[in-house]
């Protein structure tokens, strides 16, 4: 499935606000993106959409393989040196193309 239809499949689910709230995105932004109309970079509000509502998977160098929202859970994370992993993961999250 597209994440074009991704998108659309979540909004006829979920409702446009519901949507919009879940991906912290305008609901404008989404109905523009949903009628071609969108200025900003419709390939971010969709990558946002595939991690939220996706069910894609993706190769961590730390953690194996791991769904795309979770790969996108870890990016956010600040800095933290609670533990080996999480400053390997800071670290390999910053360099790592597998979100994009």
């Amino acid at each position: 499935m597209s994440k074009m239809a991704l998108l659309k499949a979540a909004v006829d689910e979920h409702g446009q606000s519901a949507v919009a709230r879940a991906l912290n995105y305008s609901t404008s932004a989404v109905n523009q993106a949903l009628h071609g109309k969108y200025r900003g970079s419709l390939e971010n509000l969709l990558q946002r959409v595939a991690e939220v509502y996706g069910t894609g998977m993706v190769q961590c160098p730390v953690m194996g393989e791991i769904s795309l929202k979770r790969c996108a859970a870890e990016r956010k994370k600040p800095f933290a040196a609670t533990s080996p992993q999480r400053v390997r993961l800071y670290h390999a999250c910053r360099q790592c193309d597998a979100h994009r």
